[in-house]
This record gives structure tokens, sequence and C-alpha cells, in this order.
């Protein structure tokens, strides 16, 4: 993978699909680590027959797939099945990425995972961007979009890399806490200094 690839990352509700479909309509590749994950538990996958086999019949809702909100309800209130899972599921998404980045005809790819810096997804990457907003608006954001309650939110931001973590990690930075103008100038500048890093 000699091509260049960037990492994007931000805690939940920092806007990181707001930045990468701007990216995409720039003509770069972006693959997502949370498509990917969708991707092998997908009916038919043996990940999916896995996590059955565990939870029983009712991991499945009734078409068959895989029952996210009961399967993130187990996870949450139990660390081994979590550890359970992530070891299953985590090869399985590095190399559906890799596979992915693989393909990417872009003159650089974006590869945005929630977990960039938590998981080694970061090793398949050659800079990180960071997107960063104050928590007090992630959380507020989280809430108004998926609905659930200020704890859950909270519960959630704390299984991921603090926001200082992060900005520890990034070799660039994008400030998501103004109007989407503010922000698409900011990478409009940033994919350029990423063009020039990709003729080297």
């Amino acid at each position: 993978m000699s091509k260049l690839v960037i990492g994007v990352t931000g805690g939940i509700g920092s806007g990181k699909t707001a930045v990468t479909d701007y990216f995409s309509s720039l003509g770069i590749t972006v693959v997502d680590a949370d498509q990917a994950a969708r991707i092998v538990v997908e009916p038919g996958r043996p990940a999916l027959q896995k996590i059955a086999q565990r939870h029983g019949q009712d991991i499945l809702t009734d078409e068959g797939t895989l029952n996210r909100s009961k399967l993130r309800d187990i996870i949450f209130n139990d660390d081994n099945e979590r550890v359970w899972l992530e070891q299953l599921l985590h090869p399985l998404i590095r190399n559906q990425i890799i596979q992915e980045l693989a393909e990417s005809e872009s003159p650089y790819t974006l590869m945005v995972s929630p977990l960039l810096v938590e998981t080694d997804q970061h090793l398949l990457t050659h800079r990180i961007l960071v997107v960063d907003v104050p928590e007090e608006i992630q959380l507020a954001r989280t809430i108004s979009r998926d609905g659930m309650s200020r704890a859950q939110a909270r519960t959630i931001m704390a299984k991921q890399a603090s926001r200082q973590q992060r900005l520890e990690r990034a070799d660039d930075i994008v400030d998501n806490s103004g109007s989407l103008e503010q922000l698409f100038q900011q990478l409009d500048k940033i994919h350029q200094t990423y063009l020039d890093l990709a003729s080297l």
C-alpha cells in the first residue's frame, strides 16, 4: 500500500460523516470501518453464524440480520462479551478494510474509523486527521441524532479514546464546532495538502 492513506477519526457526534462526505464529493475514496463492520456480519457470513450460536436466534431480526441494539445492550453490560466479539470481528473488519484500500483509485484514500487510535487500525494509515469538537457538542449532537439518553451517550464516549488522547495522535485537526461553511473551508486546504503529499 504505497498510496497515501489518511486515517479520519473523532468521537461520537463529532461530525466525521460531514467531513468524509465532503472529501467524497471531491472524488476521494472513503473506506469506512463502520461499513466494513456491517459487511462482515451480513447474513451468510461466518461471523453472523458464530454470534447466533453464542447468543441464540434472538440476536437475529425476523429478516435474519443482526439485531444491533440487542447486541449493543449485551456488550455494554458485559465486558467479557465485548472482548469475545472484538476478537471475532476485528480481524475480519481489518481484512475488509485492507481489501477496500487496495481497490481505491483516488489520489489518496480516507479510512474513517471511530476507533482508529484505540485499535491497530491506525497502522493502516500514513497520517491521522482528527475531527474535533468540545465534548458538550458531542453529547448534544449524539442525543439529538440517535435519540439516546445522556447517560448512554456518556457511556459510549467513555469507551472511546478521550478528546485529549485523540488530539495527541493527530497529524491534522479540523474544528467542527462551527458552520458547515467553516468546516468546508478548512477541508479545502487540507485536501490540497493531501494532494501535494500524494504527488511526492
